[in-house]
């Protein structure tokens, strides 16, 4: 080859991985936004979670990106080990379809409307539709639409060009010596399986083979073996993924290895020892773009069908290969994988999980502290600061996260989602603080063995009941995104804070009459501004809710409620809580 030719292939490469790229970014963001939580929802058997795997990867064109997501899955325990086979046997099958959408860019014709259909008219048409799309509208979906036919405009073009530069090498004896070398099994998977380790894509590689195929130089006992070694080769990029993953991880990861590897050697093995018996004629065909795509699709289909009787032995040999790491640590916010970030939609469900997980936390650890107060106990104290623990790591977690989440693309939806959870991640923290601060005073009471008047433990036991009622309404509202209960909180923290500014009266007089010692009154007063402070954050979480739902709820009112004077549904929620809560 000349210089020209080699300068013109590898340009023509870079073209086709970039389109590539472009298509899959393109059609993920068109098609994926709900695709991911479609493969984490619906793969519940290994049959079902074949055919998602085999969908989801031939609308994203990536076997790696799927499998990368469930192995995320396994990772942050949404999904469990059997489930994820099945979807990497699909996804193995699902990255065939690429070879297809390859072929178009061999269509030619020599007049009429196969003349239309040829490389560089349909690249033209193409390519001219993506960039309409991308300049001239404003529509987001149009604009990923416009990506996906930029991006097949290029790779059909970096095809061509590939094509191109290699046509001459079908007469080059070197070439065909090299590509005769191929028919070698052992030869031909090992090459395959490292080029496409290379390359970090099966799709990829598949079409390299193809336009090498357009010299007329490749036959079939030639492409077969390289078609089997990037099967195995793709594995490498998912096994890569894994680095920072879990036991549990790991080994899904090397499920796609373990059954692309057992898949080539069967399927090699049969047709080999078949041959040797029968000696197959078509052996020496000559290979298109075409037969390739369709002995790749042939080839992971029986592979896929050999293996899938055979999950339970695959999971029980990467679980051997794997062995179990006692160092695995049981992080609260493990849901939060960085490999979900590219997948918006996934990333901000899992948030939405974590923080539920984060606000029932923080009510539990209220209502332990609570409790403490009238029945202490070493081990409940210890439970409150394991919670307040847990409720901090949540809140740096889902903070580096969701910051990181916000430079993604998102939709409205996503982005109201995310403000939302931004908002309230340190209101439900400093709940946990404040649970904290009471099981602290509770247990001064107990080491100091201080006993409250029977009318101080009476205000304390009704305060206690409404910042427990104003807990379970929060952290129910923002977990269900109920905001017909939201708007109920607001009243009820301004009953809290009567009560309290009621309860630290009382004590004045109880401390004016002598029933109560000015030690007792510090704790009292700590208890009663720890249980407010509680009543301020439920508010807070609760008027975030209410100011991003839009027009929907009058937001307004709850916070202007003494300047403009308060609703007639915040005066009788005002009511019948100062009725429910009286002292």
């Amino acid at each position: 080859m000349e210089i020209s030719e080699i300068i013109s292939l590898c340009s023509g490469i870079a073209l086709f991985l970039f389109g590539m790229t472009l298509m899959g970014d393109g059609l993920k963001r068109v098609a994926g936004n709900r695709l991911e939580l479609v493969l984490y929802r619906l793969s519940s058997t290994t049959l079902r979670g074949v055919l998602l795997g085999t969908g989801v990867t031939a609308v994203i064109q990536s076997s790696c990106a799927t499998s990368v997501m469930v192995v995320g899955f396994v990772n942050a325990n949404m999904m469990k080990r059997r489930q994820a086979i099945g979807v990497i046997l699909g996804a193995i099958l699902g990255t065939s379809v690429t070879g297809w959408v390859i072929s178009l860019s061999y269509l030619e014709g020599s007049g009429g409307w196969r003349q239309l259909l040829s490389t560089a008219t349909l690249t033209g048409i193409v390519a001219i539709a993506g960039v309409f799309l991308r300049v001239f509208s404003k529509n987001q979906t149009k604009h990923h639409i416009g990506d996906i036919l930029m991006g097949f405009a290029v790779l059909m073009f970096g095809m061509s060009a590939m094509s191109g530069a290699v046509s001459g090498l079908g007469k080059q004896p070197w070439f065909t010596n090299i590509l005769s070398s191929m028919s070698n099994p052992l030869l031909g998977i090992l090459v395959g399986t490292a080029f496409t380790a290379i390359l970090q894509s099966a799709s990829a590689a598949v079409g390299i083979v193809q336009a090498l195929s357009f010299t007329g130089a490749m036959s079939f006992n030639a492409a077969l073996p390289l078609l089997m070694g990037i099967a195995i080769g793709a594995s490498f990029p998912v096994l890569l993924s894994a680095l920072g993953a879990n036991t549990d991880g790991k080994r899904t990861a090397f499920v796609y290895l373990v059954a692309s590897t057992i898949g080539v050697l069967v399927c090699a093995s049969l047709f080999y020892l078949a041959d040797a018996i029968l000696r197959f004629d078509f052996l020496q065909t000559v290979m298109n773009p075409f037969s390739l795509a369709m002995v790749n699709s042939v080839l992971r289909f029986v592979m896929v069908l050999l293996l899938l009787p055979f999950t339970d032995a695959l999971e029980a040999l990467v679980c051997l290969l794997v062995r179990e790491k006692k160092t695995d640590d049981e992080d609260p916010a493990m849901r939060l994988e960085e490999r979900f970030l590219a997948h918006p939609s996934l990333a901000v469900e899992q948030s939405r999980l974590t923080i539920n997980d984060m606000a029932e936390r923080a009510r539990e650890a209220i209502s332990s502290a609570l409790g403490l107060t009238a029945n202490y106990s070493k081990e409940g104290f210890e439970a409150v600061k394991r919670m307040e623990n847990d409720c901090d790591r949540y809140e740096d977690a889902l903070g580096s996260y969701l910051v990181k989440l916000t430079g993604r693309e998102l939709t409205r939806q996503q982005n109201e989602d995310v403000s939302k959870y931004l908002h309230t991640i340190t209101d439900f923290e400093r709940i946990s603080d404040h649970a904290r601060n009471i099981a602290e005073s509770a247990a001064e009471i107990h080491e100091k063995k201080m006993d409250f008047s029977v009318d101080a433990t009476r205000e304390l036991a009704t305060i206690s009941a409404a910042i427990r009622e104003i807990m379970r309404l929060t952290v129910e509202a923002f977990i269900e995104n109920d905001l017909t209960l939201a708007v109920r909180v607001e009243p009820l923290e301004e009953v809290i804070d009567q009560l309290c500014d009621e309860a630290k009266s009382h004590h004045v007089e109880r401390l004016q009459q002598g029933h109560c010692t000015i030690q007792q009154g510090f704790v009292f007063n700590d208890l009663l501004t720890g249980m407010e402070r509680v009543g301020d954050h439920c508010s807070n979480v609760a008027l975030a809710m209410l100011e991003l739902a839009g027009d929907s709820f009058d937001t307004h009112a709850s916070q202007n409620r003494m300047k403009d004077g308060p609703s007639q549904d915040f005066q009788t929620a005002f009511e019948d809580y100062s009725a429910r809560f009286a002292i």
